[in-house]
C-alpha cells in the first residue's frame, strides 16, 4: 500500500510536469476554512434550522450524524431540487463560510507554491464546492487573488453540479481552453478525485492524515501526498 507521505517521486514528476493548469479544491489544499469556525458545528446547526421547521426526516441516520454540511446540502438538494428551501440552506452555509474565512489558516506551502507555480507560467483555477465568494475573500487576505483571478469556479445555485459531478472543472478547462490530459487536480476528498475522473484530469491527493488518505484510496487516487512540500520542491526543479 502507498503511503501517503512518500509518493513515487517520478510519478509525483511526472503528474506535475505535464500540467499546464492546476485545477485546486480550496478547503484543504489551499487552507483549513474552518481552522477555528468548527466545520461540524455548522453542520449541526444546518439540521437543527431543518429540524427547526419540522423537516426532521428529510434527512437519513447518516446524513444528519456525517457533521459535514456539503452531505446536508446536497441531500437536501436531492430531495427538493432547485427549492426554496434548498437556496436558503446554501445561503445559510455561505453566511457560515464567510464568517470562517477570517480565522481560515493557510495549508502549509500552500502559498508559495501557489506563487511558485504562477511564477514558471501555469495557469490557475479554483474548483470547489465552497462559495465562490468566500474562496475571493480568502485569497484577497493572503494577497493571492491575482495567481487565480477571473478562474474561481465555486457553488452555484444549481446544486446538482456539486462535485462529484465534474461541472466546475469543466467550466475552469473550457475558459482556459486547456484539454484535460494538459490539467491537474490538487483535491483532498473523494469528490474531488471523482470529479477528475469524470472530467478526464489527472488527479494529485492531499491527505492530512492516514484517514483521509484511505479514503482518497478508496476512490482511486493513486498519487497522495502528505504535504505540499514536495510538490513544491518539484515545480522548484521543473527544468
Amino acid at each position: 500500500m502507498t503511503d501517503r507521505t512518500e509518493p513515487d517521486p517520478a510519478e509525483l514528476r511526472g503528474l506535475i510536469k505535464k500540467a499546464r493548469v492546476v485545477l485546486w479544491d480550496f478547503d484543504g489544499p489551499v487552507c483549513r476554512l474552518f481552522a477555528g469556525h468548527k466545520a461540524e458545528k455548522v453542520a449541526m446547526e444546518l439540521v437543527e434550522w431543518l429540524e427547526g421547521r419540522g423537516l426532521h426526516g428529510l434527512l437519513t441516520e447518516d446524513e444528519r450524524k456525517s457533521l459535514d454540511s456539503q452531505v446536508v446540502l446536497r441531500a437536501v438538494d436531492r430531495r427538493h431540487p432547485g427549492s426554496d428551501l434548498a437556496a436558503e440552506l446554501e445561503e445559510r452555509l455561505t453566511k457560515e463560510e464567510l464568517k470562517a474565512t477570517s480565522s481560515a489558516l493557510p495549508t502549509p506551502y500552500a502559498d508559495p507554491l501557489i506563487r511558485t507555480w504562477t511564477a514558471v507560467g501555469v495557469r490557475l483555477a479554483v474548483t470547489t464546492n465552497n462559495s465562490p465568494l468566500v474562496v475571493h475573500t480568502y485569497l484577497a487576505i493572503r494577497s493571492l487573488t491575482a495567481c487565480f483571478s477571473p478562474h474561481i469556479y465555486g457553488r452555484t445555485q444549481q446544486l446538482n453540479h456539486l462535485k462529484p459531478d465534474p461541472h466546475c472543472l469543466n467550466r475552469a478547462l473550457n475558459a482556459v481552453g486547456a484539454a484535460p490530459k494538459d490539467a491537474l487536480m490538487i483535491g483532498d476528498a473523494p469528490t474531488d478525485c471523482l470529479a477528475a475522473r469524470a472530467a478526464g484530469v489527472p488527479f494529485l491527493g492531499y491527505a492530512r492524515d492516514e484517514h483521509k488518505a484511505g479514503l482518497l484510496r478508496a476512490a482511486g487516487a493513486t498519487v497522495i501526498v502528505g504535504s505540499l512540500e514536495p510538490v513544491l520542491r518539484v515545480v522548484r526543479c521543473r527544468d
